[in-house]
This record gives structure tokens, sequence and C-alpha cells, in this order.
């Protein structure tokens, strides 16, 4: 199945007809609170049967790049990654709306009814019960309710989820990924958290240490704690799974790059080159990214780094695979 069909507008968006049900919000990692929404959007669509869509609606950039232009809120993900969870939940189309400060002083009370006319096989709109939207952020639950009756629509909302008494929000994902409580980030994702993108050439640095890597020049918005973590691979395509370890970070023993890059260790060798594209989930982390006094006492550590992944993943030491 192809990722969902993306747009950057919902203006002159043609759906042949077919009744629309739409979940709206930013969706900033896509965790288990948003797939709550997303759900409920997608088994309103599969009652429809062929005649109906489950879309989702959602902005780029983040409304704190217009609104908060000196402290913005970086994003736990970038939309082509969004785009791919939002395809394993099954979502059919994306509507990725530029936000303008055009945008940013619209109404609220012109929200809906623009919304509306602009897709008039709009059917039903579903979003989380804390959403607020409009400028001012004046508008919410209760006006839309208000306003759907009047122009044919149905408004769902969804309770927060949450997680040992708390609510599960982008903003506490996001304290965690710094924190390289990867673990909790997967646990509020309701998935675990992943890289892609494409293998690059190396300096060649972890062949010389006896631990050769493959390298993914990746930099998010909202990129985790440096450190060494317990990774899969997934090479794109295939459905094989390649237990790592890895370090992201700036390699501070060798030289500070202003750059990280993502250095992965395979247990297991691959035919894997620069320009295959792959997927990564971070599994655990393991410690923090620190300056070694020299190659040798990096290799010590690597070994000791990858001996303790590998008991992550199969609860035995390295020599047991030897």
């Amino acid at each position: 199945m192809d990722l969902p069909a993306t747009v950057e507008s919902f203006e002159g968006l043609n759906l042949d007809g077919k009744a629309l049900h739409l979940a709206i919000g930013m969706f900033d990692g896509v965790h288990l609170g948003h797939q709550a929404v997303i759900d409920a959007a997608l088994r309103s669509a599969r009652s429809d049967g062929a005649d109906g869509i489950c879309g989702v609606m959602t902005f780029w950039p983040h409304p704190s790049r217009i609104l908060l232009p000196h402290n913005p809120t970086r994003q736990i993900m970038m939309p082509e990654i969004k785009n791919r969870v939002l395809h394993n939940l099954g979502v059919q189309l994306v509507i990725q709306e530029p936000f303008t400060p055009e945008l940013a002083l619209t109404e609220a009370r012109d929200f809906l009814p623009g919304l509306k006319k602009t897709l008039p096989s709009l059917k039903a709109i579903y979003i989380g019960d804390n959403y607020r939207f409009g400028k001012g952020r004046r508008g919410d639950l209760s006006l839309l309710i208000q306003q759907a009756g009047d122009i044919g629509l149905t408004v769902y909302s969804t309770p927060r989820i949450k997680r040992n008494g708390q609510d599960i929000s982008s903003t506490r994902i996001r304290k965690d990924l710094i924190a390289g409580k990867i673990e909790r980030v997967n646990a509020l994702l309701g998935y675990t958290y992943f890289s892609y993108g494409k293998v690059v050439s190396g300096m060649g640095r972890g062949a010389k240490l006896g631990f050769p890597t493959l390298n993914l020049s990746w930099n998010p918005e909202l990129p985790p704690t440096f450190g060494v973590y317990a990774m899969e691979v997934i090479p794109e395509g295939a459905n094989n799974v390649f237990p790592a370890v890895a370090n992201y970070g700036v390699r501070p023993t060798f030289s500070d790059q202003s750059v990280p890059l993502l250095e992965i260790h395979l247990f297991d060798q691959t035919d894997l080159a620069p320009g295959k594209s792959i997927k990564v989930l971070w599994k655990s982390f393991l410690r923090p990214e620190k300056r070694f006094a020299d190659s040798e006492a990096l290799k010590s550590q690597v070994f000791r780094d990858k001996t303790q992944a590998m008991k992550f993943f199969y609860n035995k030491d390295d020599s047991s695979r030897a």
C-alpha cells in the first residue's frame, strides 16, 4: 500500500463525492491519544464502505513558528515521518495545511463553515476534547457542536488518554525524548520511535575499531538525547529485522561535529550499503555520549555497549554468539 495521498491545502480538493471523515489536529508524534481520535474517524469511514474516506488534517509549520518565532515548539516528527505513521494506521488522505499569519488571524466562528464550503463532501470531524482553534485559540468543542448542525456536520470528540494517571501528550513525550527515556516514549506513542533515511558513507573509524557501522545522517527538529541505544534496523522493502547497538551524537572522541550522526553497528553482517533506505527502531537507552581519552578506551566501551545491547535483545552476552 502506498503512503496516504498528501495535499498541501484543502483548497480545491476533489473527493469525487465520497463522504469525508476528517480528524483534525497537529498530531505531533501520533501518540496513543491522537490514535484514539483517528481511530474514531477510521471506524466511521469504514461504516460508509466504498463511499467513505478517512482523512487527517494537520498543519505545518507548528503554529508557534508564526506566533512565537523566538521560542517555537520543536516537533517530535517531521511531516514525512508523520505520514508514515498515519499510513500504518490506515489513513487514506493527509491534508497538510500551511500554517500562515493569515490562517492565524482566522476567526474561530469562520473555521468550520469555511471548511464545509471548501470540502462539500465533509460528513464529520473528529477532535480531541481539548482542541482549540481560530484567532487567539478562542474556538473550542462547544463552538463546533453549536455550528455543526446548521451545516450538516457531526462532531465527534475523544477524551484524553492517560497513562499512570497522567495525560498522554506531545509535551510529555518531548520531555521524555530529551531525557533519554526512550522506552517510556515508546509506551506513550503506542509504537516504537523510529528514524528513516538513507545510509551514507562514513569515515571508517568503526571498522578500524572492529565495530563497522552503518551511518544515517539524521537531524530532526527535536533530537533524542545524544547517547548509545539498543536499536533494530529494517531495510526498506524487506521484512528482516536486524538488532544493533548505535551511537547518536557528534563523536566527541575524534572531533565534535555540528551535525549529529547516527552510527549503527549491526550484530550480524548484511549487504546494506550507502544509498540504501532503512528504518531504525529506537528500543532502549544505554548511556549518554561521552568523550574518551583515546581510541582504545572507546573500543573497550563499545564492546561493553554491544554486550549490554545484546543482553537487552537476547539476555545473553556477546561470547555466546561468537
